[in-house]
């Protein structure tokens, strides 16, 4: 394809290729040719102008296909814009030529076409320079069309709109013709001619004869489609709006003379809708004709008609029938909701709302004066009273819709007591007409569910009109149908409504009521049957927890309304009359449906008892079905008598064949239905008043038995089967209506090549009446009114049951299938034998044939002995019911017999040839399903065959399209038939596709080619490039009318890339012909004018874009996005006689006008999320970009100013449907992660935009260095906004912004302020949006949320003035008051769990803020901020530590309760279900049994928080609380105990140790149960809070004691925080862990303290070597695992030392022979993990017995040591590491052990510590291959901690004690000076240690190297301020030696060391020019002679004596030294080396 890459066509290239290959070529280069040319410089191109016209003139006569016509007009357009206009005439007389050709042959069409279209291309483009001879080639078109066919007539209508777009007002003089061509094609039989003709509105315009072109467009609705509908509606609609909106009337041309001559005026709105409402009355007919049909009762206007005047606007008065008054509704609830639902904001929608109530209320007038007026002259007719309660039901519908859309945002609405909306609704749920009723009582539900808080009220306000008005018909109906409504309201609230209402049992006993009463009044029977039984089954919709309380009744209701035996049931049939069976009817029907209603909503308590009450009325409702079967014997013999009589033979009945009789049995069975059952006999008794009735009883029973479970009703199966069977094929059934049965059998995939009715679209409310047919009523509220309560499955919309006779054959269909398949293979008409006594003795046992063959015999039989439209429905029946079974045996893994299976084949091929494509859909698919129940090779190989043998012979289309399509069927399901009929099937379908002469034909077998393609998988490679050229043939030939061919290649183009999938990616020249191909093929569909072709191309591209992107031009498919759908769109300027001047909404746009498929708006979404997922930068630049290049200003203002962001948001906006709304959100969602941070104020602004919905609002942009932190302002005020808002949607969100504020920013400090937060600012802004939730009226959800706010806002530290502080708190204040109140304070609008929530939110907020005050109060250094500027922190007047802790205490003693209280009910709450009867029948302090459940999740929402602040509290009071008495502390006072009373006064007063005990385990058992069963969910929060809950707990010595008492139970809880440690990583958990295992040892040490103290107590002194041994280890040392606490300690402690560091694990490092490894440094939070580990080592001694101690000690010193040994890295100055430090301190906790020293232990323990210390000094060893990296100091420290810690023993022993002191002088003489200065200072400890035989071998051999070192630098003065240290310390050692040296040797250290002293000071001259390292060794060396002057005076008199030049030198220095302090301040260095001269470590371990 790079050859097509040119300016000129490749003409050599082109000669060489195939037909297929010759025609992508040239299609490719037309392609880059109109890129290129508009890139071209003008000289270039018009230096080849006329070899490129000659070119593309040639191509003019090579008959080129629709997309290569079209480009090729556009580039003979573009050349002659572009270059030169010389021969473009010629160009035009050669089209004009080429159409005026006599060549009427198909071969020749193609280039009349493509001239056609080039003319009106070139005209578009070049415009008036044509101007001159345009009528020629207007007529010379206009006389074309007169012969040409459906695709010649649609081009030229296409190009005349060209034309006349083109020149404009020019054209002026064709105007008449072209007009006259327009209104004949407008009726024209092909439906895209009309489309065509219908897109020419500029021709339309010039008409000022409304009149004549309204009519015309209602003629053009006739008999039209989808998409004729859709043009013809913007065509007429924008006609009617330009008339309307004409700023000079009379400006236009008209087309007839006579118009010409009147005098224009300007239309008005009334008289626009008079002329649409006449054409919805009387569609295209004249008025005579009309009113004549009208008259008669009739009307001639077609639905078709009445849909496509909706699309434009409507009328309600055309409602002659039922029919026609559902369907005239339906349409005007279309248009209220498209305008006032679509197109208004907010206000002007609420406004609507006021205008729909103020209706309402005049046509309840309307009515009552009806009612009121007797004079019959005056009173209104019977027509205008019927339109006035079809008004009613419309305006109340949308009432609904408008305040559903609203939400919460219509409280001001309903407030306003003007409008009294509330009142006029309630008013009208008495109306006469039960329509009007049910609207009410839908309107009532809408806003109930809009506004939660006015369900419990108007639930309350109904139910008591009900109870009185009782004795009225219409009141027990009306408010029956509002009580249900609103019950089923409630599953849409999640705050519910209050138990007390199911449980007072007001609805359960009203409902009684009205049954029970029903019977005394026959005028009241009907209603209140029917009131009662729909108030039980909406009740039941309220869940187990509510129903459980009601039935016992309700069984026995059950059970009471169907008869007890059959006995009863026969006698029944002699009593009554047709009203008294139709209330019976009534009342079981409703049996069934509350029945229903139970199984459906509380599976819960489908316990085996009830099904058990259950069951046994079924069979009586079923037998009021079915005929008894012993009855039927005499008529059947009766029967086969009379037929044997007329043969001739009476005694023929024995003989008969038993496979001829069965049938005739069966036959004559069946036929028996309407003369014998129990419900056809009465109704021939009583007459088809009891019709509907029955119907609907037939419905309910049908519905309720596919929920049951087919064992229930097992023994009447047979029966059931056999009524089944009668009913689908009953003569008295309606006309079919297959759209009601078959979709949901087909598959949803293959409803796409089925009518555009069937596809999801914004018209389907209105469209889908179109497909029941003109005899069929489409759904509505009073076919069934018990769906009142049932949950919408489409969102806000009313429900649509459909009308009873249709619903019954669904339900019968559905039922079927589970019977047919459950009837047992042993019934072999077993259950039948009474019907064949004296027949079945002629029958052998070989003969008996089952039940179901016989029913499906007869149906089969059935569709054969019936003939026309009739045949059509039962086959649609049987078809459903077939296609019902299929699906359950498949669902079901059952099988079917082969008899079965034959009859099934036999029904199903005969439907796969039935004229009814839908049905022919549906066999194909049960065909397939057929198949996958059989699951056998053979079959399914049979199956194919005849497929392929039908499909090879037959030529008609009906059989052609069903078997083709049952061939992708069997491959969809089967995953291929097999590889050996693949090619086959491949060919077969190959030759269908080029079928033109049928574009059904093409289209079925394409989705079929299509199926094909999915299903084979890897196996179809082989065929992808013949079917690849196939697709890209067809693609360039097919018709653009033939849009659905065009839609089933681009599904198989999808499948052929999702075939190839990754390997689209590679480079070699096959795999990039194949790429290349599916571009174009996208191609060609991308410029298609269908928007479902269009669709299919944008899927195709994004497959594509999945597995091969950089091969996609992401730029052009943006582009094509964006103007598919963000760029298309046009302001709809609405005048304000309709606005009432109130504002649209922020973009009142309709998007996609040319083409408003919803399906092409989701392909665009769900592309633009895939691409935005993988590149959103990409994305949203190339959307910029086209806005910026954007021709058309208006339609690009929207993208241009807010970006592709923006334009997503406004499509949010407007958008309804849920999954193109859920494409949008993840699309934004992809954007805003990808792109926060560069596009920040972008981001904030469209925010702000869409809160403040005002345009006026904007925020500057930063392009550069743009943080949040900038923007605070905004986004505080957006949060503020949106939490003050009436929508409650709004103020959560605003609330959760707030607090996530609040949390981001509340450490960020004020720049300009020093010691303040920048949130400072805004405290008022954040109290005044939290105010409002606290109100009494506000939503308990709201104010949990708001209390969440609160306590951050406390616990965040921003306030820094106590008084500023109590306003937020004060809102905590008022929520407790609440709670403390009790239940009345509490709101009674809605379910307890609610308050359950509320309460619990308060309680954790309040924990939140106790748990900071605690923690502030214990580290007030940490916490108060404002101590960083003290001058600050006095003028603001910031608290002190306690101030928040004084606020909390003084509630404390309540909240302490409440805690309390509210742990109980959690702990109560999580018991196992096994404990379920020990919980409390009235339930908890804060929930009720009934809302167990639904209160479960606010306490595990809030458990933690509240636990740890109960626990820190348990902590301050010390497990005592002198405040309370006993009886508190054992029952804390709640909501629901605080109003009881003094009922528990006789209970037993528990003891403050009980309590405590109670408390503890409280506390204890909550925290072990969450710990040991944490779950994947659990948050890290809840973990924390419940470890420092137990942190807290055993701070306080009673629960201290508790835990250490119990081994058992300390061990668990060891277990459970080991198994925290090893399921989170968390090191914070970990830590937090760790320091309860340190407390449970504590405990335990205090414990076997407390316990060896009281041995010695008891004992006496004098007998401590007889006391028994405490601790673990006993007598033996043993510590057995899981009963030892101490091995439990290490195996967790081990795990926290292995896990980081694994060389401490000997298993893993090979042994103790293996090389060592490097020392590491840990992370900080892995040091101090590490750290704790080891200080719990350090003490596990102590809970050890001596000999338990000498078991773990070479463990513990193994730890500690390897530890020091893996850690110990070298760091700058001689520091040790964290990890190092806390190895030293465990070493000195455990060397210092008592332990050490017991006498049973010690000589043990010092073996072992002889072993340590050696394996310390071997870390220097090389034998063990040290590496150099080990810290020489951290070994001198731990060896030095030895000698200091350990008794003389240990150390002494001359090996060792050689060892230590060669390290030490190893480590004078290195060559670092820190190690020697380190060095100096472990000596100075050693040389000071007490005891001499440890001191004294380092003295006397180190003391020497020591002097040495410091004589040396005498000669070598120190540089720096290391060897400046070194040599301080040095000298500090001699002075330790002189001080404990004995008196005679004394004067001979001073004299030693006086001489070392004296050299280090320096003269007066040699001090200015001194160094500050040599000042600061003068000024010490001084200061040390100036102390041991005065101190040994008579050595130091001796040595100066003794040396002149000494003291010659002390005197100088003495001397400049004081004239240097005289000048000089004293030197803050010297002060600072003194300060920091002596070791720093964490700890001094010596």
């Amino acid at each position: 394809m790079e050859l097509a890459h040119s300016l000129l066509l490749n003409e050599e290239a082109t000669s060489q290729l195939g037909e297929v290959q010759k025609a992508e070529f040239i299609f490719e280069w037309l392609r880059y040719l109109e890129k290129l040319l508009l890139a071209t410089n003008r000289d270039d191109v018009r230096e080849k102008q006329k070899t490129l016209v000659e070119q593309l003139l040639s191509l003019l006569n090579s008959s080129p296909g629709p997309p290569t016509r079209t480009l090729l007009a556009k580039n003979l357009a573009i050349l002659y814009s572009i270059g030169d206009t010389f021969s473009v005439y010629e160009t035009i007389d050669k089209c004009n030529d080429l159409i005026r050709s006599k060549d009427d042959s198909p071969s020749y069409l193609p280039t009349k076409l493509a001239a056609v279209v080039c003319l009106g291309s070139l005209y578009k483009k070049l415009g008036r320079i044509l101007a001159n001879g345009f009528t020629d080639t207007v007529g010379n078109i206009l006389k074309a069309m007169k012969s040409a066919e459906s695709q010649g007539r649609y081009e030229i209508m296409l190009s005349l709109q060209s034309i006349l777009t083109g020149l404009g007002a020019a054209a002026a003089p064709c105007h008449r013709d072209v007009y006259k061509a327009a209104r004949s094609c407008l009726t024209d039989r092909s439906m895209a001619v009309r489309c065509a003709a219908a897109k020419n509105e500029a021709i339309f315009m010039w008409s000022t004869d409304l009149d004549s072109v309204a009519t015309l467009c209602f003629k053009s609705f006739e008999g039209s489609n989808y998409d004729v509908r859709i043009s013809v509606s913007k065509l007429l609609g924008t006609v009617l709006a330009k008339a309307l909106l004409a700023k000079h009337p009379g400006a236009g041309v008209s087309m007839e003379p006579s118009a010409s001559r009147q005098s224009a005026r300007r239309v008005s709105l009334e008289e626009v809708l008079e002329l649409l409402g006449a054409g919805f009355l009387r569609g295209s007919s004249g008025f005579l004709r009309a009113s004549g049909d009208m008259l008669k009762g009739s009307s001639s206007v077609s639905r078709d008609v009445r849909v496509g005047v909706t699309q434009a606007y409507s009328n309600p008065k055309a409602t002659q029938t039922q029919i026609d008054a559902v369907c005239c509704r339906r349409c005007v609830s279309f248009i209220l909701r498209a305008t006032l639902g679509g197109l208004l904001g907010e206000k002007a929608q609420i406004a609507a709302a006021q205008e729909i109530c103020q209706a309402v209320w005049k046509l309840k007038r309307v009515m009552d004066a009806v009612l009121s007026d007797g004079n019959l002259e005056t009173r209104l007719s019977s027509t205008e009273v019927a339109a006035s309660q079809h008004m009613l039901v419309c305006a109340l519908q949308e009432l609904g819709n408008l305040i559903h859309s609203l939400g919460t945002t219509a409280a001001p609405l309903l407030q306003d007591s003007s409008t009294g909306l509330l009142d006029s609704v309630i008013s009208v749920v008495l109306h006469p007409s039960i329509s009007v009723r049910l609207a009410a009582a839908w309107c009532l539900h809408c806003i109930a569910v809009a506004l939660p808080s006015y369900l419990t009220p108007l639930l309350d306000r109904c139910l008591e009109r009900l109870s009185v008005l009782k004795s009225s018909p219409e009141a027990v109906t009306g408010f029956s149908f509002a009580v249900a409504a609103l019950l089923g309201a409630v599953t849409h609230c999640p705050l519910g409504i209050p138990h007390g209402k199911g449980k007072k049992r007001i609805i359960m006993a009203l409902a009684e009521d009205l049954l029970c009463s029903a019977a005394q009044n026959s005028r009241l029977s009907l209603q209140r049957t029917q009131a009662g039984w729909l108030l039980i089954a909406a009740l039941m919709t309220l869940g187990p927890a509510v129903v459980s309380h009601h039935l016992a009744r309700v069984l026995l209701l059950w059970k009471c309304v169907f008869p007890v035996s059959p006995k009863d049931l026969e006698t029944e049939k002699s009593r009554g009359d047709s009203f008294t069976w139709q209330v019976t009817l009534e009342g079981r029907a409703g049996a069934l449906c509350a029945v229903k209603s139970f199984i459906s909503h509380c599976g819960d308590l489908l316990t085996e008892e009830v099904i058990q009450h259950l069951l046994p009325p079924l069979p009586r409702a079923v037998d009021l079905l079915t005929q008894k079967l012993q009855n039927i014997l005499g008529y059947i013999i009766e029967i086969l008598s009379q037929e044997s009589m007329q043969m001739g033979q009476r005694d023929r009945l024995v003989h008969l064949e038993p496979q001829f009789l069965m049938p005739k049995i069966l036959s004559a069975s069946i036929s028996t239905r309407n003369v014998h059952g129990e419900l056809s006999s009465i109704l021939k008794t009583y007459g088809s008043s009891l019709k509907t009735p029955s119907i609907v009883y037939r419905q309910r029973l049908y519905d309720l038995l596919i929920l049951l479970p087919p064992e229930t009703y097992k023994g009447n199966l047979c029966a059931l089967l056999k009524e089944l069977a009668a009913e689908l094929t009953a003569p008295d059934t309606q006309a079919a209506a297959s759209t009601c049965l078959l979709p949901a059998l087909c598959h949803p995939d293959d409803l796409l090549i089925l009518s555009p009715l069937l596809q999801e679209t914004d018209h389907r409310f209105i469209e889908e009446q179109l497909l029941l047919g003109n005899g069929v009523a489409c759904g509505s509220l009073e076919y069934d009114p018990y769906s009142i309560y049932e949950k919408d499955v489409e969102g806000d919309s009313v429900p649509k049951p459909l009308p009873p006779a249709l619903s019954v054959i669904s339900s019968a269909s559905k039922l079927f299938g589970v019977v047919c398949a459950n009837v047992d293979e042993a019934q072999r008409y077993k259950e039948c034998s009474s019907l064949f006594i004296g027949i079945t003795v002629f029958l052998e046992d070989k003969y008996l044939i089952h039940y179901s063959v016989l029913i499906l015999e007869q149906l089969l039989n059935s569709i054969k002995h019936t003939k026309g439209a009739r045949q059509q429905t039962v086959q649609l029946h049987v078809v459903s019911a077939i296609s019902n079974l299929l699906k359950y045996v498949a669902g079901s893994k059952q099988s079917l017999g082969p008899e079965v299976r034959r009859l099934v084949l036999t029904l199903v091929l005969g439907a796969l040839e039935s004229p009814n494509p839908l049905l022919r859909c549906a066999a194909s698919e049960a065909w397939a399903r057929l198949a996958q129940v059989v699951d056998d090779g053979a079959f399914t190989a049979g199956l194919a065959q005849v497929s392929f043998d039908k499909l090879k012979s037959a030529r008609d289309v009906v059989t052609r399209t069903g078997h083709s399509l049952a061939l992708g069927s069997l491959h969809r399901y089967l995953g291929g038939i097999g590889p050996q009929h693949l090619s086959s099937c491949i060919g077969v379908l190959y030759t269908l596709s080029q079928d033109s002469t049928s574009p059904d034909v093409q289209t079925w077998a394409l989705h079929s080619l299509s199926l094909t393609i999915d299903s084979a998988g890897a196996l179809y490679h082989v065929h992808v490039e013949s079917t690849l050229s196939l697709i890209v043939m067809l693609l360039l030939n097919v018709p653009p009318t033939h849009a659905q061919v065009h839609q089933s290649l681009g599904r198989c183009l999808n499948a052929l890339i999702t075939t190839l999938g990754p390997e689209l990616q590679g480079n070699n020249t096959s795999v990039s012909a194949l790429r290349t191909s599916c571009l174009l093929g996208c191609a060609v569909m991308q410029d298609h004018p269908g928007c479902l072709v269009q669709a299919q191309a944008i899927s195709c591209l994004q497959q594509l874009h999945m597995f091969a992107p950089r091969h996609v031009n992401l730029s052009s498919l943006v582009s094509c996005l964006c103007r598919l759908h963000l760029l298309n769109v046009r302001i709809i300027q609405i005048p304000d006689v309709i606005t009432h001047g109130h504002s649209l909404k922020s973009i009142d746009t309709s998007v996609n006008l040319c083409s408003p498929y919803l399906l092409l708006r989701r392909a665009v979404l769900a592309c633009l999320r895939q691409l935005v997922q993988r590149e959103a930068a990409g994305v949203a630049e190339h959307a910029a970009m086209l806005a910026r290049d954007g021709r058309d200003p208006a339609a690009d203002a929207n993208l241009r100013e807010a970006g592709l962001e923006g334009a997503l948001l406004a499509l949010l906006d407007r958008e309804t449907d849920e999954s193109l709304c859920r494409d949008i959100r993840e699309t934004l969602h992809h954007m805003l992660t990808s792109m926060a941070v560069e596009k920040l104020s972008l981001w904030l602004k469209l925010c702000k935009d869409v809160l403040a919905a005002s345009a006026a609002v904007t925020c500057r942009i930063i392009n550069q260095n743009d943080f949040l932190v900038l923007h605070l302002a905004d986004l505080i005020r957006m949060a503020f906004m949106a939490a003050t808002d009436h929508s409650n949607q709004l103020r959560l969100s605003g609330l959760d912004t707030l607090l996530v504020v609040i949390r981001r920013f509340a450490d960020i400090a004020e720049p300009e302020f020093p010691g303040h937060v920048i949130l400072e600012q805004y405290q008022a802004n954040v109290g005044a949006a939290l105010r409002p939730a606290f109100t009494s009226e506000t939503p308990p959800d709201i104010t949990a949320k708001a209390c969440q706010v609160c306590s951050a806002w406390i616990a965040s530290g921003v306030v820094s003035d106590l008084s500023d502080l109590r306003r937020v708190h004060q809102l905590l204040v008022s929520s407790l008051t609440k709670i403390q109140a009790g239940k009345e304070a509490l709101s009674q609008l809605y379910n307890e769990s609610a308050s359950t929530m509320e309460i619990l939110a308060v309680l954790k907020a309040w924990a939140e803020v106790y748990i900071i005050a605690v923690q502030r109060h214990k580290n007030p250094k940490q916490t108060l901020r404002t101590t960083i500027n003290s001058e600050d922190g006095v003028r603001s007047g910031s608290p002190s530590a306690a101030g928040l802790l004084d606020l909390v205490c003084t509630d404390l003693a309540t909240l302490s309760r409440l805690w309390l209280a509210a742990l109980q009910d959690f702990a109560l709450l999580t018991l196992p279900a096994e404990f379920a009867s020990q919980l409390p029948v009235e339930g908890g302090a804060f929930y009720t049994a009934e809302t167990s459940k639904t209160a479960k999740p606010h306490y595990h929402s809030s458990w933690a928080l509240i636990l740890h602040a109960a626990a820190l509290w348990l902590t301050s009071t010390g497990f005592s609380d002198p405040d309370e008495g006993g009886a508190n502390l054992s029952r804390p006072v709640t909501p629901t105990s605080m109003c009881q009373g003094s009922s528990s006064s006789g209970a037993a007063v528990k003891s403050p140790e009980d309590v405590y005990t109670d408390r503890f385990h409280l506390i204890l058992g909550i925290s072990v149960e969450f710990l040991c069963s944490l779950r994947s969910d659990a948050g890290l929060e809840s973990i924390t809070a419940c470890l420092h809950a137990l942190q807290a707990l055993l701070d306080v010595p009673w629960p201290r004691s508790r835990i250490g008492s119990d081994q058992d139970l300390s061990i668990e809880l060891l277990n459970v925080l080991h198994r925290v440690i090893l399921t989170r990583e968390s090191p914070a958990i970990q830590l937090a862990s760790l320091e309860v295992v340190r407390q449970i040892i504590c405990a335990a040490q205090e414990h076997v303290k407390e316990k060896r103290r009281s041995a010695e107590v008891d004992d006496g002194a004098s007998e401590k070597e007889t006391l028994p041994e405490f601790g673990e280890g006993k007598d033996t040392g043993g510590l057995v695992p899981g009963k030892s606490l101490v091995f439990a300690t290490l195996e967790l402690c081990v795990c926290i030392l292995v896990r980081q560091l694994p060389e401490l694990n000997p298993k893993l490092t090979g042994g103790p022979g293996a090389k060592a490894s490097k020392p590491k440094a840990l992370p900080e939070e892995g040091s101090r993990l590490v750290a704790a580990a080891l200080g719990i080592l350090a003490e596990l001694p102590a809970v050890c017995s001596p000999e338990g101690s000498i078991s773990i000690l070479p463990t513990v010193l193994y730890l500690a040591i390897g530890v020091l040994r893996e850690t110990a890295v070298k760091l700058p100055g001689g520091q040790l590491s964290s990890t190092v430090t806390a190895s030293l301190q465990a070493l000195k906790a455990i060397l210092t052990s008592p332990m050490a020293r017991a006498e049973k232990s010690h000589e043990a323990w010092t073996s072992l510590l002889q072993s340590a210390l050696a394996t310390v000094l071997d870390c220097w060893s090389p034998a063990d291959g040290a590496p150099q990296g080990l810290d020489e100091v951290s070994l001198l420290t731990a060896i030095t901690v030895f000698i200091l810690s350990t008794s003389p023993e240990v150390t002494t022993v001359p090996c060792l004690q050689n060892r230590c002191i060669e390290k030490f002088k190893a480590a004078l003489e290195s060559k670092d000076s820190v190690v020697q200065m380190k060095t100096c200072q472990l000596l100075h400890s050693i040389f000071q240690y007490p005891k001499p035989a440890v001191s004294y071998p380092y003295i006397y051999s180190l003391a020497s190297s020591i002097v040495e070192k410091l004589q040396e630098m005498d000669r070598r003065k120190p540089e720096d301020a290391t060897e400046l240290q070194l040599c301080q310390e040095g000298i500090k050692l001699l002075e330790a030696l002189v001080s404990i040296a004995d008196e005679e040797h004394r004067s001979q250290l001073v004299a030693c060391l006086l001489p070392i002293l004296i050299s280090f000071l320096l003269d007066e001259n040699a001090l200015g020019s001194a160094t500050s390292v040599t000042r600061s060794l003068h000024d010490f060396a001084l200061q040390n002679l100036m102390q041991i002057g005065p101190r040994y005076s008579s050595v130091f008199k001796k040595v100066m004596a003794s040396s002149p030049a000494l003291k010659a030198r002390l005197e100088a220095a003495v001397k400049g030294n004081q004239e240097s302090v005289r000048g000089d301040p004293p030197s803050k260095h010297a002060k600072n080396l003194a300060r920091n001269s002596s070791i720093q470590l964490k700890t001094n371990f010596l």
